[in-house]
């Protein structure tokens, strides 16, 4: 019995009930599926009129190249060489596969060179691309630099116009690369500080109750008197103060000479700062403006920036500890966080609603954050990398007037109307409170020394504290009168090593106080 389509013995035989055909099932029914007729009489069939045949189990006869031996060996021998050619066939396609693979990854690193090389051009690009609208160099010449109109934001600008800018300005950012400075100088630090044993050559508090003022010098005009603002450069013993006069004076203690005077600012200047090397000067100004200033071989300093990123007056500036980049807080409320050797601003954050502007600013010593007093008596603690508020200290009343990290980067000290407060930076809290004037006078400085071994405030005169712990008394070591006559002193620095103090008031000097031994020489 074969099927009447394929002529062998089907598997699963079936019979028309029209013709009486026998056909193999699977067969039939693809034939009636696709001509729906029987394949030998050509009448209509469907697979209702075919019915299953029942019949024992069908065994195949066995083909004739298995009867013997050497048919045997010959169907082994084309398995064999079938399975041969498979094999170089998948070989092939392997080799195919690895090829393209290789090239696709070479493919994907070029690319990926390619992008990197684009963003670092387009990154250079963006950066020149705002120098050349912000600023542009000023030239090598002091008298042009002082006298000459200056260039910003691609216009010609006069020294008397009032500075700034029209809406908000696109600004590339912290990079990752940045990110990656600040963090790797903060574990230096770190490591650093865990080391970190008091200088020998520190001045002992026994010293520190003997001091007496040893010079006066008048820096400033006597037409605007008052010295708002100060700063010291340990490495070259050279003080900077800004002034009411407009200008900001650089003095040089040891010969006792004013070694330049920084004129430019049309207003007064409200916060001055060198880098770590006292190669560079910054000074910000009440007329919105911050400058870059360079020191030359011959001792003189020519603006080399004018930045004029900020709404309102610029109240003060802070450098940061890789001393590549600076801060600076303005009562427009933002802070911006510039590059120091191109005065890019890379980026500026303005603070929450409702506040009245940054009054003062410093630097964590690790670098990692940034602190900023406001008009409101808030501080606030920003995360440098993010640019996030990550928590805020109030309590004070009025405007907060100056903040300082102490060097152990433990403590923070800030000043206000109501005098100063510290605070525990490990559990954020306030631990103690110097109220070391009436309600009427206010604290205007307060500054930890570099060794982070005394504190030192200024208000209607000038105190010096002995650092302690959280737990123990924090004594008065020393209380300078104010000898301007102004009943304001408004700035106070420890020199290197606490060896002596500066200090500005209200009135044009600046004053020096210290050990009489160690000048060889008292008032002057």
């Amino acid at each position: 019995m074969n099927c009447s389509i394929s002529g062998e013995v089907p598997e699963e035989p079936v019979v028309s009930t029209k013709s009486g055909h026998v056909f193999e099932r699977r067969l039939i029914e693809r034939y009636v599926s696709d001509y729906g007729k029987c394949p030998v009489s050509g009448e209509p069939l469907t697979m209702d009129d075919v019915l299953p045949v029942k019949m024992g189990k069908i065994v195949k006869p066995r083909p004739l190249q298995a009867a013997s031996i050497p048919g045997l060996l010959s169907i082994f021998q084309n398995e064999w060489d079938s399975l041969m050619l498979s094999n170089f066939a998948l070989e092939q396609q392997l080799h195919t596969a690895r090829q393209e693979l290789s090239h696709a990854l070479y493919q994907h690193d070029a690319a990926c060179r390619v992008i990197a090389r684009l963003k670092k051009e387009r990154d250079e690009a963006r950066s020149l691309l705002a120098l050349a609208e912000r600023q542009i160099p000023m030239t090598a010449s002091s008298d042009i630099a002082v006298n000459a109109p200056a260039m910003s934001n691609g216009r010609k600008a006069s020294l008397d116009e009032e500075p700034g800018y029209a809406g908000k300005k696109m600004r590339p950012g912290i990079s990752a690369s940045i990110i990656a400075e600040i963090t790797d100088c903060n574990l230096a630090l770190s490591q650093q500080r865990k080391k970190r044993q008091i200088p020998s050559t520190l001045a002992p508090v026994e010293d520190l109750e003997r001091y007496t003022q040893l010079s006066s010098y008048p820096l400033h005009k006597t037409g605007k008197p008052g010295i708002t603002s100060l700063d010291i450069c340990h490495s070259k013993d050279i003080i900077a103060t800004g002034g009411i006069d407009t200008s900001a004076v650089l003095f040089d203690r040891s010969s006792g000479q004013i070694m330049s005077t920084l004129s430019g600012h049309s207003k007064k200047v409200t916060s001055v700062n060198f880098d770590a090397q006292g190669d560079m000067v910054l000074t910000g100004s009440a007329d919105k403006t911050v400058r870059i200033w360079q020191g030359s071989e011959d001792g003189s300093y020519n603006c080399r920036h004018i930045l004029k990123d900020h709404t309102a007056e610029v109240q003060a500036i802070t450098v940061h500890a890789t001393n590549n980049y600076f801060a600076t807080a303005s009562l427009d409320n933002t802070w911006c966080f510039y590059e120091f050797s191109t005065g890019l601003c890379l980026t500026q954050v303005e603070g929450a609603s409702g506040s009245e502007g940054y009054t003062s600013a410093a630097f964590h010593p690790d670098g990692l954050i940034l602190g900023t007093g406001t008009s409101n008596a808030d501080v606030k603690i920003w995360d440098v990398k993010t640019q996030a508020n990550v928590t805020t200290f109030s309590g004070h009343t009025g405007a907060i007037t100056a903040i300082s990290f102490s060097e152990n980067g433990y403590f923070l000290a800030t000043a206000a109307q109501d005098g100063v407060k510290l605070w525990d930076l490990r559990k954020l809290k306030n631990f103690r409170t110097f109220s070391a004037y009436d309600k009427d006078t206010g604290t205007n400085s307060v500054e930890f020394d570099h060794s982070g071994c005394y504190l030192g405030l200024a208000g209607s005169d000038i105190r010096v504290y002995q650092v302690a712990s959280v737990k123990s008394e924090w004594n008065c070591v020393k209380t300078f009168p104010d000898l301007s006559g102004t009943g304001k002193v408004t700035c106070v620095k420890f020199g290197p090593d606490s060896k002596y103090i500066a200090v500005g008031s209200m009135d044009h000097n600046l004053r020096i106080f210290g050990l009489p031994s160690e000048d060889g020489a008292m008032e002057s």
